[in-house]
């Protein structure tokens, strides 16, 4: 029933429930240290699986660098272009003027006229000398060859070798000027040497009588 003023009267009063004392999670000393463990055992394993699923970095293999337009370098060993030119005459295959690199020895001439004769007599002629251009290289036929600007006769004594002698020695032969002089060492080119003193009159301009007068004056 209600009372006057308006509470729950009468009858007796509905007690509250008691309440009994709260609990509290006392895990103690051993029960927090053990906490703390698990605690750092969750951290370590968590930034461990953070560690291991971080994006990884995959190396780039460098692009090979291409040049374009440039040459590699040569190794080769130029090529030399200046050359010279002899005379080959006497016992060789092929007789006449031959075209050599600068540096080329005796030997190479011989070879370049086609190689010596069978019956060549090369003891005179050292193959090894280096030639000079415009010299005449005799092969086989009697009397050495001498270097270049050495007398063809040693000391001026003796007749003129037909075979080894310059243009400047012949035309100190008596009748004989310059322009002989060159149809004697062109003939002795074109026909691979004077085997005769008597050769000397197919030289154009060598009449009998010049002839005469060089007959002891040469020899071959």
């Amino acid at each position: 029933m209600l009372d006057a003023d308006g509470r729950v009267g009468g009858g007796d009063e509905v007690a509250e429930p008691a309440r009994g004392p709260r609990l509290r999670l006392d895990p103690g000393r051993p029960g927090a240290a053990v906490l703390c463990l698990v605690a750092a055992l969750s951290a370590a394993l968590a930034a461990g699986v953070t560690w291991a699923s971080r994006p990884s970095l995959e190396p780039v293999a460098a692009a090979p660098v291409v040049t374009v337009g440039t040459a590699a370098p040569s190794t080769a060993a130029p090529v030399s272009t200046v050359q010279l030119v002899v005379a080959v005459v006497g016992q060789v295959v092929t007789p006449g003027l031959v075209t050599l690199p600068v540096g080329s020895r005796v030997a190479d001439a011989v070879a370049a006229a086609g190689g010596a004769l069978p019956d060549a007599d090369l003891s005179t002629v050292n193959l090894a000398r280096v030639l000079v251009d415009g010299e005449q290289v005799a092969v086989g036929v009697p009397g050495a060859a001498v270097p270049p600007g050495a007398p063809a006769d040693a000391g001026g004594a003796g007749p003129l070798n037909l075979n080894t002698s310059s243009e400047a020695e012949l035309e100190e032969l008596p009748g004989v000027g310059p322009v002989l002089a060159g149809r004697i060492v062109q003939w002795r080119t074109d026909n691979g040497a004077f085997s005769s003193v008597d050769q000397l009159q197919e030289v154009d301009g060598i009449g009998p009588s010049t002839f005469e007068d060089l007959r002891d004056e040469v020899t071959v």
